[in-house]
């Protein structure tokens, strides 16, 4: 018996060409979609960073003049006003912003957000706020023992860096809210470069030091 012989055909011209065509299509078409994304991300954070200004006008013309150390809270002024909640400044960074509630993409387009989940300003606990890595491209900067400052319409209250650290997006232990002490937690994505791309999370830890805490929060 004659042992068979494989016939192998190549691919003909026109087969080529369609499959090119496919491949062409398939490129043209992720191209498309990704200069849409990165436009309407641009789009977003321009129209967001507009309306930061007119926040921080705002709020100063609201409240600019609370630099105080509060004497007594009126409780009634642990809420959104317009939408904003207080402002945070860091001196080292030259960087101030009002800071609005909640931590959905259309609050952080435009400003820093705070947890609602998380304690107000002069609470016991954690202080929560995030922002878009954008806006705070340069925080890795911070060092233990630099200022934070947040500006509420009851008083002013600083806080001192103790810690940075990089977690996975689904690690919520570092907004652990009943804790003793009065504490800020700044998260933001990591890396800052990577925009709407980033995949972790970026987190600095700070304490409270003035009004100077008179007590642990729980014993």
């Amino acid at each position: 018996m004659h042992a068979r012989r494989a016939i192998f055909r190549r691919p003909s011209a026109a087969n080529r060409s369609s499959r090119g065509r496919v491949f062409s299509l398939l490129w043209l078409t992720c191209l498309v979609v990704g200069i849409a994304l990165l436009a309407d991300f641009a789009y977003g954070m321009w129209n967001g960073f507009s309306e930061q200004q007119h926040l921080n006008k705002a709020w100063q013309q609201q409240a600019g003049a609370a630099r105080t150390a509060p004497k007594t809270v009126d409780p009634s002024l642990k809420r959104p006003l317009d939408g904003v909640d207080f402002a945070i400044r860091v001196p080292r960074l030259d960087y101030f912003a009002a800071v609005k509630e909640g931590i959905g993409s259309g609050v952080l387009y435009a400003s820093p957000g705070h947890y609602p989940s998380t304690r107000w300003p002069g609470d016991p606990g954690t202080v929560g706020v995030a922002a878009h890595n954008v806006y705070w491209i340069n925080f890795p900067q911070l060092a233990k023992g630099d200022e934070i400052d947040l500006e509420t319409r009851y008083g002013m209250f600083r806080y001192s860096v103790v810690s940075a650290e990089i977690v996975n997006p689904d690690n919520r232990t570092a907004l652990v809210t009943d804790v003793n002490g009065y504490h800020l937690t700044l998260t933001t994505c990591w890396p800052l470069w990577a925009g709407a791309f980033a995949t972790q999370r970026y987190v600095i830890h700070a304490d409270q030091v003035w009004p100077v805490p008179l007590r642990p929060a729980y014993t």
